[in-house]
């Protein structure tokens, strides 16, 4: 007889669904993890917090001691309105933007170009030209602005959106980022493709950047930062307030005579909202696009 029929006066084993393990307790290390996070957490988290409650203070709650966490004589959003009346901050807000997604396409085209060459196209030195290109990044920004300047300045570019952008279209970061994640990439899989027929530019389109979408990702919001965050290029190729980027136009609310901190951190909320919402929606993929080329 079966082994699965049960014996008379037995009773059938028990189908109730496993109960659930408690939590381990927090143990010491576990505690003192947490308030070193919390510690961190206040140190970075209260200037932001200051910046966006001092945005709608008046001088009197920001000038008093001991310092006001809190807009007691009510939230002033006047100093808005003043910000945007006292510069064309939405003119150099949408310059930033438009800075910024420039660099951002010019160096996501031209860095998926040449890592796709450097790993899968026959060459001559490849190794050679990856170390040159990499060597780039350790040359100053300093040592390269008189160049890049008197250059624009010979071609009449001055005060011009190709002079804000041009100088910034390749980078040897972005190389080095794609070309490890394109190296992780079995190339029996660029053979496959090319014997049926598909083309480099195919390969690379079609089945190469859909695989490095998270890659592709983050150096795109990391381009995005590095463009909006940019000061000194555009205060020396700009000339007129409507040219400027929104980092030149904050500055500028700042005056000797009637200084209104809370004016200043108004206009400091502008520029870095689209910022902060970049970096917390693209945060995962920043972390998966740095990291997807530690593997094979």
């Amino acid at each position: 007889m079966s082994s699965a029929v049960n014996a008379p006066g037995k009773a059938l084993p028990s189908t109730s669904t496993p109960t659930k393990r408690p939590r381990p307790k927090p143990t010491g290390s576990r505690i003192a993890s947490y308030l070193v996070l919390l510690f961190f957490l206040v140190l970075i988290g209260f200037p932001v917090y200051f910046g966006f409650v001092g945005s709608v203070m008046g001088p009197g709650d920001i000038n008093a001691y001991p310092a006001s966490l809190w807009p007691l004589d009510g939230f002033k959003w006047q100093n808005y309105t003043d910000a945007l009346n006292t510069i064309p901050l939405i003119r150099q807000w949408g310059n930033s933007v438009t800075m910024s997604l420039i660099i951002t396409v010019g160096q996501v085209f031209t860095s998926m170009l040449a890592a796709f060459a450097l790993v899968f196209l026959p060459m001559k030195w490849r190794t050679f030209w990856f170390a040159l290109l990499l060597a780039t990044m350790m040359v100053p920004v300093e040592a390269i602005i008189i160049p890049n300047y008197l250059f624009m300045s010979d071609f009449g570019l001055i005060n011009s959106m190709p002079a804000l952008t041009l100088p910034f279209l390749a980078h040897g970061f972005g190389i080095f980022l794609l070309r490890q994640a394109f190296m992780s990439f079995p190339r029996e899989l660029y053979e496959a493709a090319r014997i049926d027929g598909c083309s480099n530019f195919g390969f690379l389109t079609r089945i190469l950047l859909p695989l490095s979408r998270p890659t592709l990702a983050a150096l795109g919001i990391w381009t995005f930062l590095m463009a909006w965050n940019m000061y000194f290029w555009p205060l020396l190729v700009t000339q007129t307030p409507q040219m400027q980027t929104i980092q030149i136009g904050i500055t500028q609310l700042q005056s000797a005579d009637n200084f209104n901190a809370g004016l200043v951190m108004a206009g400091t909320v502008l520029a870095i909202v689209p910022t902060l919402l970049l970096l917390i929606f693209g945060q995962r993929f920043i972390v998966r696009g740095l990291t997807g080329g530690s593997l094979k």
